[in-house]
């Protein structure tokens, strides 16, 4: 299917408005994104998941870094506390949240 601008599909949540914090970890070294819908980070800076793509781009998942908020390869990110053990999946295209 066409996805246009989206990167997936699915992705999964801890909550159906995507707002709730899933997980948070340090990032284990500096990443910069290829454009706006990425999140920048320096190796050891925390970072914490709101969501998590699934389908075609399984490595991406987003999250905040500070204020900024964006996709980050999910490789770059050693997870020290879950907030949530509850994942719920929900299409990309429904839009209850802010954090689209």
């Amino acid at each position: 299917p066409d996805l246009g601008r989206r990167f997936a599909e699915r992705k999964r949540c801890a909550d159906l408005e995507c707002s709730m914090l899933m997980c948070r970890g340090k990032a284990v070294r500096d990443f910069k994104g290829p454009d706006c819908r990425f999140v920048n980070f320096k190796k050891g800076e925390a970072v914490y998941v709101y969501y998590k793509l699934i389908g075609k781009s399984t490595e991406l998942w987003a999250g905040s870094v500070g204020s900024d908020f964006g996709y980050f390869p999910k490789d770059l990110l050693e997870i020290n506390h879950n907030y949530s053990n509850e994942e719920l999946e929900l299409p990309t295209d429904v839009s209850l949240g802010f954090f689209f």
